[in-house]
């Protein structure tokens, strides 16, 4: 795509690779939901290249890039490599100056609200979907260590599944510190735009986890993994801490990731008949798609085929806050499909899937490494 006097260079050169193909309309959610070129990644790139070249843009430019889920489908099916989800991360950056003041006050308060524990625990402890089943497995003196990412809302939504990945890695010779919920990786401020309060986080993130002798950092909640698997992106060369940043993210691995090679004879399994959600975040964003399902398989589920199954829930992360009505169309339609198969659970890798998929459903819905930890056999 031709581009015109753009100063941003990471913007201009992400747009130039965008070769009209329009492969990202036949997988992208919102496009498949509404038929609008403009609610396309191809339309919304357009929408940000006008922007950028001419400073100018309207509020019905906002609206379009507001119902971008930014779950990288379109990454996944791209030939050409482009790399929206950074670009509409610019594009909402430069258009965050003109939006109307109770949305900028309304996109504050959620972004305080999720990622201060002062303020988050009291409501999601009565949102909370599950408490912590089952004793506590110690490891053993001589374990490795490994630092396992606690989150900003999973300790209090759902504190059984790093408890049931602390009872795992136990298991498996592995003693799992978790860091505190104050480290939020920053993945809800740079997704609302507030860069310099993502930026302080991240910083102090890698202070903080770089003072710990570990080789591997786990992520049980896919949406944060991939955050600070790009931290590395996020400074460059010349900076102070690039190098930091790409010690953090090369350390940086999904739970299954970790455990994809173990020996799982130690553990005991839940048995039940599944339908497994792969998040956008794991299957587009860490280019995972795949690995939970073959790691279920090898232990003897056999989740059946999901329709779709490259298409959003609807949840990732704020978007359930900020389109609701979107994000309600597209949680139907991926619970008709889970439950197609007439499972007994729902499983899924991400906090904010599972959350977002337990509100309507009759079944349960866990995070999967919680089959693993199953202390009634």
């Amino acid at each position: 795509m031709q581009t015109h006097q753009i100063a941003n260079f990471k913007a201009n050169e992400i747009i130039r690779k965008c070769v009209h193909c329009g492969f990202c309309l036949a997988t992208c959610p919102t496009y498949q939901l509404l038929g609008s070129e403009l609610d396309s990644p191809r339309g919304r790139i357009y929408l940000i290249k006008s922007s950028l070249e001419k400073n100018e843009f309207s509020q019905e430019s906002i609206k379009h890039l507001d119902r971008c889920l930014t779950c990288r489908s379109c990454e996944t099916t791209c030939p050409s490599g482009v790399e929206y989800g950074k670009l509409a991360d610019i594009g909402r950056e430069f258009v965050e100056q003109k939006r109307p003041i109770w949305q900028k006050v309304m996109r504050y308060s959620v972004r305080k609200l999720l990622t201060s524990p002062l303020l988050f625990n009291p409501i999601g402890r009565i949102a909370r979907h599950s408490k912590k089943q089952g004793s506590t497995f110690k490891p053993s003196a001589n374990s490795k260590k490994v630092l396992l990412l606690g989150g900003c809302v999973q300790p209090v939504l759902a504190p059984n599944i790093n408890h049931s990945i602390k009872n795992i890695l136990a298991k498996l010779g592995f003693e799992a510190i978790e860091t505190p919920q104050k480290q939020c990786c920053g993945a809800v401020d740079q997704h609302l735009s507030a860069d310099q309060d993502a930026m302080i986080k991240i910083k102090n993130n890698i202070d903080a986890w770089l003072e710990f002798d570990v080789e591997v950092i786990i992520s049980s909640a896919s949406g944060c993994g991939l955050m600070v698997k790009d931290y590395d992106s996020m400074f460059k060369e010349g900076d102070d801490y690039y190098q930091k940043a790409k010690a953090i993210s090369s350390k940086t691995q999904d739970i299954a990731e970790f455990l994809s090679d173990k020996d799982f004879n130690l553990l005991n399994l839940e048995k039940a008949n599944i339908s497994y959600h792969e998040p956008c975040t794991l299957q587009h964003g860490q280019k995972l798609a795949g690995l939970v399902n073959s790691i279920l398989q090898k232990l003897g589920y056999t989740p059946a085929p999901v329709k779709d199954a490259h298409l959003c829930c609807g949840s990732a992360g704020t978007y359930s806050i900020f389109q609701p009505d979107l994000s309600k169309q597209l949680k139907s339609n991926k619970m008709n499909n889970l439950l197609a198969s007439a499972p007994e659970m729902i499983v899924t890798a991400n906090i904010g899937c599972l959350m977002h998929l337990q509100k309507d459903s009759k079944i349960p819905v866990k995070h999967w490494v919680e089959l693993l930890d199953n202390q009634t056999n």
